[in-house]
């Protein structure tokens, strides 16, 4: 499994993902589940994964060398002249790919399933997310739902739909996003460290800050028992339900 997030703010957009893979309680691993393409003063686009780990990296090496090729192997990712076009091509390699595994194995695409965040600013037009489904189709994120979550997403759900602001500075976001991600780590083996971090500032058209934070950071640590102390500080603050 793993845990990616994708948040838009007025002042841009932040993007974090795990690194977790595992195939089994005794078989974990890292990979990368982040991936930029840049044009600078032109392009910023962002891609997160989850699911099926040869499936999201066989779509990702396919808009990779789709991009870097000679212009007959288009559609390319650097081509595209919005963000929609870009969600359009991400969700149709992403069908392809699955397509492509389940006739080659002769299995269900249900076990090549993966689904991904695709998130950024072409010049012209606004920063922007998308959530793409397995299907290949997608939905953009809105002011009533200003991120997406992929992967293991029920555990740090609630710390977001509670404290979000969309005029919050980065640190305090990114703060956000790291009790989000602390609480899904504590809660399932399947997500883990270290995390992958990116910082996009709105018509920069450059892929920005850009970060791996792991288990020995010290800011990380300081929040992870932070937060700990924090709820069960506000647990015995509340007022007892007599029975």
């Amino acid at each position: 499994m793993t845990y990616c997030i994708g948040m838009q703010l007025d002042r841009g957009l932040v993007f974090m993902s795990d690194t977790r893979t595992n195939a089994g309680v005794d078989n974990f691993s890292t990979a990368k589940k982040m991936f930029h393409w840049q044009v600078p003063g032109e392009r910023m686009i962002t891609i997160m994964t989850a699911g099926n780990l040869a499936t999201t990296q066989a779509m990702i090496s396919l808009l990779r060398e789709r991009s870097v090729t000679k212009k007959d192997r288009d559609p390319s990712i650097l081509h595209e002249t919005t963000m929609f076009q870009v969600a359009r091509l991400v969700g149709a390699t992403l069908k392809e790919v699955i397509a492509e595994s389940s006739v080659n194995g002769q299995q269900s695409a249900e076990q090549f399933s993966a689904s991904a965040i695709v998130g950024g600013q072409i010049k012209g037009g606004e920063p922007t997310i998308f959530l793409v489904y397995p299907e290949g189709n997608f939905i953009e994120i809105t002011p009533d739902t200003p991120f997406f979550q992929i992967g293991e997403t029920k555990y740090g759900k609630p710390i977001l739909v509670r404290a979000y602001d969309p005029q919050m500075a980065y640190d305090d976001a990114v703060k956000l996003l790291l009790v989000s991600f602390d609480s899904t780590v504590k809660s399932n083996l399947s997500v883990g460290l270290p995390f992958d971090l990116q910082i996009y500032e709105k018509d920069s058209f450059e892929a920005g800050r850009i970060l791996r934070i792991d288990e020995e950071d010290s800011v990380y640590q300081a929040i992870s028992s932070g937060w700990g102390d924090a709820l069960k500080e506000a647990f015995q603050h509340l007022p007892s339900y007599k029975v």
